[in-house]
């Protein structure tokens, strides 16, 4: 059975909720911004008979403190490194996990062995057109405080996709995917807590992004997630990109073996 440490550390105002886990090299997992750290509930095992393995509730997820005040996502990463003595790792994170892995290695190149990026955001991208339908009705039944409604828009945006209806999704996939955002949208947005980001924004600076990077893309993810990960390989020096087949947003939830070994067989050769 696996033995895991896990807790609470306070950095930068905010109780960050982390569980670790095994030896070697080490391995941070920062989750997608609908979900929490259990998205990496498959890899967490698996990749804990090689690896220091580390996942964690960002700010404002999971059991995490979202405090008012300004507060920065890759500060926090760097703060929880710090706390746990860990001086350089391998990141890997989905979607707004993604953006913060980048925004990180832009401020910090030194502490990072290699990039693995999964239907990532980018700080200073603009998504062309306007937003998917399902997305703006997402938006209406939040405020409307609907709850189970949203999130299931936000299943048909993130999981789904445009070419799938639910029921060609694996369905423990698509339930844990429910389960996770309906935690998260069940949670009060907290008055004065301000994201800061960088300047200048990670978009323009990609040629800077030096590490070693694997951009992974669900092949029925929105296209603005394909596109970025296009211009993360055309700009930096060392990036490639993996397209998995029959997957939407948070591809290592369908399709969590053929995930372990595309991301197994990047960190080998690093």
């Amino acid at each position: 059975m696996l033995q895991s440490r896990s807790g609470n550390v306070e950095i930068n105002g905010a109780s960050l909720a982390y569980e670790t886990a095994g030896a070697g090299p080490s391995l941070v997992m920062l989750h997608g911004h609908v979900l929490d750290q259990h998205q990496w509930d498959d890899q967490f095992q698996s990749f804990a008979s090689d690896y220091q393995v580390v996942r964690y509730d960002a700010r404002g997820f999971g059991r995490s403190t979202w405090p008012p005040g300004d507060y920065n996502h890759a500060a926090d990463l760097h703060g929880l490194m710090r706390a746990l003595d860990l001086d350089h790792a391998y990141l890997m994170g989905c979607s707004g996990g993604g953006a913060t892995c980048i925004d990180f290695t832009l401020q910090y190149p030194d502490m990072v062995d290699g990039l693995i990026l999964v239907g990532t955001g980018i700080a200073g991208f603009q998504p062309s057109g306007p937003p998917p339908p399902s997305l703006l009705a997402m938006s209406e039944a939040l405020k409307r405080g609907a709850i189970d409604e949203a999130v299931e828009y936000s299943l048909q945006v993130w999981t789904d996709g445009l070419r799938r209806t639910p029921d060609q999704v694996d369905r423990a996939a698509r339930e844990r995917t429910r389960a996770m955002t309906a935690q998260l949208f069940s949670r009060r947005p907290v008055e004065g807590a301000v994201q800061q980001t960088f300047a200048p924004d990670a978009l323009a600076r990609l040629n800077e992004l030096r590490a070693p990077t694997l951009a992974i893309v669900g092949s029925e993810d929105n296209q603005m997630l394909h596109d970025i990960a296009d211009m993360i390989v055309a700009e930096s020096p060392n990036a490639q990109r993996v397209v998995i087949a029959d997957a939407g947003h948070h591809p290592n939830l369908e399709h969590p073996e053929a995930f372990d070994q595309i991301v197994r067989s990047f960190l080998s050769r690093l």
